[in-house]
């Protein structure tokens, strides 16, 4: 099939792109929230630490069930039904009188969450079947999950500056309201009428496989080496082992694992986990070195990091345009190369040095993670059949998801090793033995000790913090150049316009029950 799409699907994909937008603000809009959080609420620290983090656990852990459940009951549906819990959890969050209430409504956020993502990725698969629309419209769809990331932490300054925290809540109403009321009319239903039973224990496993491995790595990459995350780590692993045996011996499996032996899904998928990992582990410096390198507040800070914008509507812009006469697997590989000369470029990032050299590396590194992302999100629709292109973009997101925590964590570790490492040896005369400590653990403790003697900590503190940061670079770098020459070597023969699959892999041949009403 290759009927182009006409106005109501483009109008279509205009509400689709409304709750990727604020599924991806959600991560972030908290940020500056945090303060007020604690002055009203008065959590622990422990409580602190969930009320940021169990969305996007929650998220990641239940991505690839609420994926396979869309293929089975629909995915307008599961979509609708989404909007409503993410507009319930909304208002719940708003008005959470106590610590555990605000925990327990970011739960049902990432739950809801994860009912959205594949969701929506999964009905552009079926909306647009002409290669070059579907490409267009995976790119629009990309672009709003990274731009919900990037003002997300923007619009939480503003509101915070004018409203109570439980604003930033509020302001998913409207957009979801929006896709209640015109998602019936300009959506179409699609679900596979014989999917089979839903594997209830599959969807245990996979949450008992992500949610301890995205939990330890996070708390190894936080608080470093402790044997807590560690044993988490491994017990999600040997979760996920059961996980995989399950997929390949039940009847009715959440994920087909035969996808993986299609190596345009498999190296697509890695290609999304990898860049997520440069990408989100890199992003905690580039704030670092906005706000105590150069003295940044918050919100300042955040505004000038749409300075990468520039910089990714030139690479979607052409990419776009290189998408329609070259292969995908020559673009991806530029669009990977182009983010690893970003981090290379941070690599020569020193203390007194203007925005400028940090601005550039960084809008290299987002200009080349959309290329690159916005065709693997074609590869893996194109690759996957049409009855399970939910649960496809749900492995999808998984991974990057994982790729994202691993970034955090390993690029995480190596930058704080390397300032441990250079503060080590560091005295400064008038300076409490406590403080300097403090100060070698941290960049942000070395900020806030007064005199001269805390000037020359800083500076000191500052190179460190640089040298870490230009090792990171090379590091994360070196990972992306060399999955640029994987890639280049797995997909170099996928040709320009890939042909949607709309049957599954052999042994299975289903018809898709498409519904349009």
């Amino acid at each position: 099939m290759n009927v182009k799409a006409g106005t109501k699907e483009w109008i279509g994909l205009a509400v689709l792109v409304l709750p990727c937008l604020i599924v991806s603000m959600d991560v972030s809009v908290l940020l500056f929230g945090m303060p007020f959080i604690s002055a009203d609420l008065k959590p622990s620290g422990t409580q602190l630490l969930w009320i940021m983090d169990m969305y996007g656990f929650v998220l990641a852990g239940m991505l690839i069930t609420m994926g396979a459940l869309g293929d089975r009951i629909g995915r307008r549906r599961l979509l609708l039904i989404g909007a409503v819990a993410f507009s319930a959890a909304s208002v719940a969050a708003a008005y959470a009188g106590s610590a555990g209430m605000l925990i327990g409504a970011r739960a049902v956020l990432g739950l809801a969450g994860a009912t959205l993502m594949p969701s929506t990725l999964a009905l552009i698969r079926n909306m647009f079947h002409d290669a070059g629309q579907r490409k267009t419209a995976i790119a629009v769809w990309t672009g709003a999950m990274t731009g919900g990331v990037t003002v997300g932490p923007i619009i939480g300054g503003l509101l915070m500056d004018h409203f109570w925290w439980g604003s930033a809540f509020l302001l998913n109403l409207p957009a979801m309201a929006l896709l209640l009321a015109l998602g019936p009319v300009l959506l179409p239903e699609f679900r596979n009428p014989v999917a089979g039973r839903f594997d209830l224990l599959g969807s245990l496993l996979s949450l008992g496989a992500v949610l301890p491995i995205v939990y330890g790595i996070k708390e190894l990459a936080v608080d470093g080496y402790a044997l807590v995350p560690v044993i988490s780590i491994m017990a999600g692993l040997a979760v996920g082992v059961v996980f995989w045996h399950r997929q390949r011996t039940t009847a009715h499996p959440l994920i087909d694992l035969r996808l993986f032996r299609h190596r345009t899904y498999s190296a697509s998928v890695g290609v999304n986990t990898v860049t997520n990992f440069a990408m989100l582990g890199f992003s905690f410096y580039t704030m670092q070195d906005l706000q105590v390198v150069h003295g940044m507040s918050p919100f300042k800070a955040s505004l000038w990091s749409l300075a990468v914008m520039p910089f990714i509507m030139v690479a979607m812009t052409i990419s776009g345009i290189a998408a329609k006469k070259v292969r995908p697997g020559f673009v991806i590989t530029a669009g990977l190369l182009i983010s690893a000369c970003g981090l290379a470029v941070t690599t020569q990032v020193h203390a007194h040095q203007s925005l400028v050299v940090i601005l550039t590396g960084a809008g290299l590194l987002a200009a080349g993670m959309l290329v690159a992302t916005s065709l693997t999100a074609d590869l893996i629709l194109a690759a996957a059949p049409a009855e399970q292109a939910g649960a496809a973009s749900a492995v999808s997101e998984t991974g990057s998801e994982l790729g994202g925590a691993l970034g955090f964590a390993i690029l995480g570790s190596i930058g704080t090793a390397v300032y441990h490492h250079q503060m080590a040896n560091v005295q400064v005369a008038g300076v409490p033995a406590e403080t300097l400590r403090a100060a070698r653990d941290t960049l942000g403790s070395a900020a806030h000790v007064p005199g001269q003697a805390g000037l020359a900590l800083l500076e000191a503190a500052k190179t460190a913090f640089t040298h870490g940061l230009n090792v990171t670079g090379l590091s994360g770098g070196i990972v992306l150049a060399a999955a640029a020459l994987v890639t280049l070597i797995v997909l170099r023969d996928v040709p320009v316009s890939v042909p949607a699959q709309d049957t599954a892999p052999a042994e299975q041949t289903p018809q898709l029950e498409v519904i349009d009403r």
